[in-house]
């Protein structure tokens, strides 16, 4: 990997998401050599995938190139690299450009789309954890309108326009307020000859409440927002297959849609090479200390996503979310500069600083510690926490900018179909590929 030899402690960290990104800052200057791996060269901003996927932002606006992040770090490299498998007895790395050797590794891989095993929907649904993935949800949504107006077919054109979101958390309920949005303002101005009411957008969760990990006040406001929306909520209702045209379920009911998007759950991003006895094979996340340390490891820690730290307030693990990612980033780096220089490690602590989801305009739910609240107040400050946590002066600019302009003319002007999609590719590549 071409990196030089140093007489610091070299700390190579896996992933520049949350975590890792967090992580690298709170490291910046440090009496170490850090080497930061990622398969893209920019850090991407998760929570705002959905606007990027209906046309609400554009995907540079919610990614920041890592090595603008690091530029300014004193013995700090990175590299565009997809690592392969870590050698724990020789203490390396291994990637698709060769391998490093490590004093301290931190894993920071984040997480995947989580199929539970259903070959089917993970070969025939869209997936949207990556910018990419947003990208060819966007043309996907644009072109079924622009196939619609040629059928006379009216099968097809109902399915053409019945969008299905399988999973009720954050993604799906957000994803399915800003299709709502686009049904009621902006589709039947671009699409006059098409009776853009038939449009059907159906979230189906397999639980008796959406939203599940916040709170029952939260869960009740959306699915509220939500069917004011005209947005169809199925609970109790898991789906079982989808052939690229029709969604079963484990009910009688079923769905005709040429959309499928997945948002039923997470886990873990693995790399090959720790011990089994290190996993948590439900969710494929690894299992760590009070520290954060991997089982069974001295100088592995895992981090975000990827950890699983049990306890008896967290019995699965910290939630999949960026706080805990972030939080676990910043004091990792205090503990591996307490080891290096022979000091006693401080146990992670989780502060818990609330939740919160958008289901459009003037419509969120927030969940505090002590205080719950609901519609435009909460709006706002969901808008401000998630304009606060984006990388860069810039991004911040042209999102705010962007919701302004949304806010005013009640409009999404990155309808765009850049690169277009076709299904077929999803015989040839698992969603998480695309």
């Amino acid at each position: 990997m071409n990196i030089p030899r140093s007489s610091f402690s070299r700390i190579v960290i896996i992933g520049g998401g949350f975590a890792g990104i967090a992580l690298a800052k709170k490291l910046r200057n440090k009496k170490v050599q850090v080497v930061l791996l990622d398969k893209h060269n920019y850090h991407n901003f998760q929570p705002l995938l959905y606007q990027v996927a209906t046309g609400g932002l554009e995907p540079d606006s919610i990614a920041y190139p890592i090595r603008k992040v690091v530029q300014e770090f004193e013995n700090f490299y990175f590299r565009l690299a997809e690592v392969r498998e870590i050698d724990t007895k020789n203490c390396k790395v291994i990637a698709d450009i060769g391998e490093i050797k490590y004093d301290y590794l931190v894993m920071a891989t984040g997480s995947k789309t989580n199929f539970f095993g259903n070959k089917e929907m993970e070969r025939n649904c869209m997936a949207m954890k990556t910018i990419p993935q947003s990208l060819n949800i966007r043309s996907l949504i644009l072109e079924n309108f622009e196939q619609a107006l040629l059928t006379n077919d009216i099968d097809e054109r109902h399915s053409l326009m019945n969008f299905v979101l399988v999973g009720g958390g954050p993604t799906g309920v957000e994803l399915a307020g800003a299709l709502a949005e686009m049904k009621k303002a902006i589709l039947p101005k671009d699409y006059p000859d098409l009776d853009v009411r038939k449009m059907e957008i159906n979230l189906i969760q397999s639980g008796d409440r959406i939203l599940n990990t916040m709170s029952e006040h939260a869960s009740e406001k959306a699915e509220e927002f939500l069917l004011k929306l005209g947005v169809s909520v199925w609970k109790n209702v898991r789906v079982t297959g989808y052939d690229t045209r029709i969604v079963t379920t484990n009910s009688d009911l079923s769905f005709d849609s040429a959309t499928v998007i997945w948002t039923a759950g997470v886990q873990g991003a693995l790399v090959g090479g720790l011990s089994a006895d290190s996993l948590v094979e439900r969710a494929e996340r690894i299992k760590v200390n009070q520290f954060n340390q991997v089982i069974g490891y001295e100088n592995i820690f895992a981090i975000g996503d990827i950890a699983s730290m049990i306890s008896d307030e967290y019995p699965q693990g910290h939630p999949m979310m960026a706080q805990p990612a972030m939080q676990q980033g910043r004091h990792v780096a205090g503990n591996l500069i307490n080891l290096i220089n022979k000091k006693e490690m401080k146990p992670f602590i989780y502060k818990d600083k609330g939740s919160m989801a958008t289901i459009g305009r003037n419509k969120a739910v927030v969940d505090l510690k002590n205080y719950k609240f609901s519609g435009v107040f909460a709006w706002f400050v969901w808008m401000f926490v998630h304009l606060f946590s984006l990388i860069g002066f810039k991004n911040k600019a042209v999102v705010f900018l962007n919701w302004v302009y949304n806010y005013i003319r009640f409009d999404r002007e990155a309808r765009l179909i850049i690169r277009p999609f076709k299904k077929k590719q999803l015989t040839s590549f698992t969603s998480d590929e695309i």
